[in-house]
């Protein structure tokens, strides 16, 4: 299926061990992540009552009397299932690891939120200031953040590829006139942008995409404009044009291939500064809006109740992780797709 060239370069990533197994454990991250509903959900995964099974964590909204409660609106399955151990009756509910959403406010009589971490409440990283939890803010909060950064990682990559490859293949006028473009373009002060459109418009999540990536191409696009400047003088290209293929074919079918290795390397340090731009406009406020898990807004709280040493603890030992993890995916990414190998990484 690959080939031989491709298999040497994978094996070479496989041998890396931090880096593949760093690899791993982030693909784990992302598959708990999509599966987040199943590991941290304030819905029951299995309801058995009166000898009917319900699996609410995917259907619609349960209310209270399906299972003889006196309410119409959707079941507590928390206290259902105290109710169901009590009654011993054969009825029974199966919670997930961690029993609440990210939206879902637990609060305590007499007492004002943060809640410390607690095993005996299931907050096992305690509670932020409006009395959610944690874990909960954390695992959404990661799953929209990874992938509000791979899918500015596919747009960025297609701007700035395609106008890179292009602007080296044809050079002349064209490029002349982009590269002055990229330069006025890169000057614009993109942390004024977001404040100016936020205060107009709401943010959401494809807007900032979309600002993201009016601002994100032109670093990759000078790369691949270097990189296409080389490539267009080689044997196999001027073969394709003496047999007449067109420019289009000869960029992405002949080029690209051949400089797929600085796209890679690039792919893991740019999935890096997705979260961290992410991260950083929803702690300034002018990203995503509350209550949305965020862990930007979770530094925000953190910062501000300073005595809820967990709240700040947890979102930047995350953060940490991840970076780590991304890291050493990108180290070893290079490594293994560097023809010249000047560096080994063991």
């Amino acid at each position: 299926m690959f080939s031989p060239l491709t298999q040497k370069k994978l094996r070479r990533f496989k041998a890396i061990s931090r880096g593949y197994y760093a690899f791993i454990i982030f693909c784990i991250l992302i598959a708990a992540s999509l599966m987040a509903e199943l590991l941290v959900n304030s819905r029951a995964l299995v309801v058995k009552y009166q000898g009917h099974y319900y699996f609410p964590t995917y259907e619609e909204m349960i209310p209270g009397t399906r299972f003889g409660l006196n309410y119409p609106y959707e079941t507590n399955y928390r206290k259902l299932s105290l109710q169901f151990q009590k009654e011993n009756a054969g009825n029974w509910v199966l919670m997930p690891p961690v029993p609440f959403n990210p939206y879902e406010n637990d609060l305590h009589e007499h007492v004002y939120p943060p809640f410390p971490p607690s095993f005996a409440d299931r907050h096992f990283l305690g509670t932020d200031s409006s009395g959610r939890d944690i874990v909960a803010r954390l695992v959404y909060g990661f799953r929209i953040t990874i992938f509000f950064s791979l899918i500015l990682l596919i747009f960025n990559y297609t701007v700035g590829v395609s106008l890179g490859c292009i602007m080296g293949y044809w050079g002349g006028a064209f490029d002349l006139v982009f590269q002055r473009f990229i330069e006025i373009w890169s000057n614009v002060p993109f942390l004024y942008v977001i404040i100016i459109i936020s205060s107009i418009v709401v943010p959401s999540f494809f807007l900032l995409i979309l600002i993201m990536v009016c601002f994100g191409w032109t670093s990759l696009t000078w790369t691949m404009r270097t990189a296409t400047y080389k490539e267009r003088e080689r044997e196999y290209v001027l073969a394709a044009k003496a047999l007449g293929g067109s420019d289009f074919r000869i960029i992405f079918k002949h080029i690209i291939p051949n400089v797929v290795s600085v796209i890679v390397t690039y792919a893991p340090f740019s999935i890096a500064g997705g979260i961290v731009a992410l991260t950083s406009l929803d702690y300034l406020g002018f990203g995503l809006l509350p209550p949305t898990p965020s862990w930007g807004e979770l530094l925000q709280q953190g910062w501000d109740n300073m005595d809820a040493w967990w709240i700040s603890g947890s979102v930047i030992a995350a953060m940490v992780i991840t970076l780590i993890l991304v890291t050493f995916i990108g180290e070893a990414v290079r490594e293994a797709f560097d023809p010249k190998l000047y560096t080994t990484y063991e």
